[in-house]
């Protein structure tokens, strides 16, 4: 997880964080997938870290996105109310998914995660601006009071 922030960070930085975050969602929806359909625990091991990468690795820019969507007065709360409800509606996931694996098959719930992956690509084709930097930061940090 912390090398897939990492790599991100790198990869934003250098590429924008538009574009990183669509490969990381298309890697995290092709990695679920693929780890479904192994049985070997060692690769199992080895490609659950590669998995972990993409599907971890994305919180890397979401501290740069909500600092471009939010101004200053309002970050911490919005931080602080997309994190929790992140990790609240995350908690139900092996509640959902074993259901649907009982209901109705393994395969279906496992298409389900990709499809998450598939609509967060297009949430952010759609509603995630492609402009870095558009609050400038310094100049923000750095504003005389009145």
């Amino acid at each position: 997880m912390a090398i897939g922030i990492w790599i991100f960070g790198q990869l934003a930085d250098k590429y924008g964080r538009w574009r990183i975050f669509l490969v990381y969602q298309a890697g995290a929806a092709v990695m679920v997938l693929f780890y479904a359909r192994l049985e070997d625990p060692l690769s199992m091991l080895l490609t659950g870290a590669v998995m972990g990468v993409f599907v971890n690795g994305m919180i890397g820019g979401y501290g740069a996105l909500i600092s471009e969507l939010y101004p200053p007065q309002a970050r911490a709360t919005a931080q602080n109310v997309l994190f929790n409800i992140g990790r609240g509606v995350g908690g139900f996931g092996p509640l959902i998914v074993g259901a649907i694996a009982y209901s109705y098959s393994f395969s279906a719930a496992i298409a389900l995660l990709a499809s998450i992956y598939v609509l967060a690509m297009l949430a952010t084709i759609l509603l995630l601006p492609q402009d870095k930097g558009r609050n400038n930061e310094l100049e923000t940090v750095l504003k005389p009071t009145d």
